[in-house]
């Protein structure tokens, strides 16, 4: 595979999953993203959802270089 489409599709991947996981945490704590206004739910919810992706987003370029240094030490 491409090693940009890779990185790209890795990356893209982690952040959509982290902000997903951010939500549902939000969701759990009862914090709604999309209130009118902004109360402190829903900064903490801005806030989950930004960690969360973030967050994602280092654990896929953690696996992607983890993938690409054993793909390396094999050869």
């Amino acid at each position: 595979m491409n090693k940009l489409l890779l990185e790209g599709l890795s990356d893209a991947i982690g952040f959509i999953g982290g902000a997903l996981a951010g939500y549902w945490v939000g969701q759990l704590l009862g914090w709604d993203l999309f209130s009118e206004g902004y109360d402190n739910a829903s900064i903490g919810a801005i806030l989950l959802v930004g960690l969360g992706g973030g967050g994602g987003l280092q654990l896929a370029r953690r696996w992607r270089s983890r993938r690409t240094g054993s793909d390396q030490a094999g050869h």
